[in-house]
């Protein structure tokens, strides 16, 4: 039962004294008063609408994009078989809406269908892979039942994969943000970041000039909300993952009406600022690699009995010797880079260990190759980095000052060693970005339908307890939980991924509180 239902209370009105006879100058504003036994009997001030009831499945809609075959390329990019059911790729048109010119402009997005039923959209964080990949990633990961009902539909977020790109960082500043020392606290050395960053943002705004602040999970609720209407259904159903999280909810915000089946994989907290997501990624980076360590330890990894210490000395060693890659030494930052995405999937924990152990004797190819899609381009698509940065900066109007950031690495890594100052530096990032209008809204809009939102314990980019305070502060937020490590539970969690599938299938909420094991 949603949350919302045990916060509603009855407010009862003091009584009113009973007040004298007499004459009135006209009609009494007061409210209507019943008497009881010559006791005045006030009524109860109503109460909030609960949740809505959970939206009908719908059946597939008189679809109007333009879908071509893409199952091959699709295949290639997974590294997979190419899958049994039909893959289709499309472009969507949506309205650009930049701040200058409010309500013009076109932007183009590209949209994958992963089999054929009722649309189900996917949706990942901005930072990695395009969200068009993921989805289908996510697809060959779903039950049968679930990919038999459902079309999987990914969308590539604004300025990423081979939707309209943002690529505007110059590659040798790109270079220095990726690969800059992740364990600095020097103000000096921070202020090499700092005049890259500059640099990066002086670019951004003459490259893409008015479409610079289009890039933002504002608009792109507006994106989602054409493709509901271009797949011909009356309510969206979706995924959303990570930061993704924080999309689905603006969402709900902008086009409550739309909202249908939805489900919350981790996100972002709602109730801190830009310093406070930091220090919570930071904490669940830790907590994470601290579950990498024991995993370590337990198979006797190649990094030895303390990974942990492992990763500190390789970060540190890198500093002065980086290990050897295809292209050149692969610096420090590249190394944390690769930490953090391999942490995501502990299925490639192994490999994750082995590659570190090889950049710790001096071969840092596995390194380079995981970390280049962040700095170079994959195929059409344009580097991560650049979508990361301006849909991160676009998204918050906080500005942290420099040497607030050298305080907060300092103070930071004295508590998470490994993560702490990399994640201070990351606030650089954004100090010279145009701050947006507005901020993002605060999700408050009540009467939605139930939305089950699931915190894992050890997610390295959605800190578990960030998540819980969104699953608080939606009205109609159903909080799960699962005891497990990766970044996200769907697809990896056979209860929480069960759970899932019955509610997208036959409207069956999960139970509040529920908890999965690891």
């Amino acid at each position: 039962m949603p949350r919302s239902l045990h916060r509603a209370a009855a407010a009862l009105l003091g009584l009113a004294l009973l007040a004298g006879a007499g004459c009135s100058a006209g009609p009494s504003q007061r409210p209507a008063v019943a008497y009881h036994d010559a006791e005045q009997q006030v009524p109860p001030a109503p109460q909030p609408p609960g949740p809505a009831p959970v939206p009908p499945l719908g059946a597939p809609g008189g679809e109007t994009l333009d879908w071509s075959d893409c199952r091959e390329q699709t295949a290639a990019e997974l590294g997979v078989p190419a899958p049994a059911e039909p893959v289709s790729c499309a472009q969507l048109r949506s309205v650009l809406d930049p701040p200058e010119a409010p309500t013009r402009g076109t932007a183009r997005s590209e949209v994958i269908k992963f089999g054929e039923g009722v649309p189900l959209l996917v949706l990942s964080d901005v930072a990695g892979e395009p969200g068009t990949t993921a989805a289908a990633r996510m697809a060959l990961r779903l039950p049968p039942e679930v990919r038999e009902r459902f079309a999987v539909i990914g969308i590539d977020r604004r300025g990423t994969g081979a939707s309209d790109p943002a690529e505007c960082v110059p590659p040798e500043h790109r270079a220095t943000i990726a690969g800059f020392d992740p364990l600095s606290t020097d103000r000096a050395e921070l202020d090499v970041l700092l005049d890259s960053v500059r640099s990066a943002s002086q670019e951004c705004l003459l490259t893409l000039d008015e479409r610079l602040q289009a890039y933002d999970t504002w608009r792109t609720a507006a994106d989602l909300e054409q493709l509901r209407v271009e797949l011909g259904v009356d309510k969206l159903h979706a995924i959303g993952r990570g930061e993704a999280g924080r999309l689905l909810t603006t969402y709900t915000e902008r086009f409550p009406e739309s909202v249908g089946r939805m489900v919350v994989d981790g996100a972002p907290d709602p109730t801190r600022d830009a310093a406070g997501e930091a220090e919570l990624r930071a904490e669940a980076a830790e907590q994470t690699l601290d579950q990498f360590a024991a995993d370590c330890a337990a198979r006797r990894c190649p990094l030895g009995p303390d990974a942990r210490a492992a990763v500190l000395d390789l970060l540190d060693s890198a500093r002065t010797a980086p290990p050897a890659g295809p292209d050149g030494p692969v610096p420090p930052g590249r190394i944390a880079r690769a930490l953090l995405l391999g942490l995501e999937e502990p299925a490639r924990w192994p490999e994750l260990a082995q590659g570190l152990a090889d950049a710790a004797r001096g071969d840092g190819s596995w390194v380079a190759t995981a970390t280049a899609p962040v700095v170079e381009h994959t195929g059409a698509d344009p580097p991560w980095l650049d979508g990361e940065l301006i849909t991160g900066c676009n998204d918050t109007t906080m500005r942290v000052p420099p040497e607030r950031s050298a305080d907060l690495a300092a103070e930071w890594s004295a508590r998470f060693p490994v993560f702490g100052a990399l994640s201070a530096q990351q606030l650089v990032w954004c100090g010279l970005w145009p701050a947006p209008q507005q901020p993002l809204p605060t999700p408050k809009q009540a009467g939605l339908p139930p939305i089950p939102v699931i915190a894992t314990e050890h997610d390295v980019r959605s800190n578990e307890l960030g998540t819980e305070h969104l699953a608080d502060q939606l009205e109609s937020g159903v909080p799960v939980r699962w005891q497990g490590s990766g970044h996200g539970a769907v697809g990896r969690s056979e209860c929480i991924t069960d759970a899932v599938s019955r509610f997208l299938l036959d409207g069956t909420v999960p139970t509040e509180g529920m908890v999965c094991p690891g």
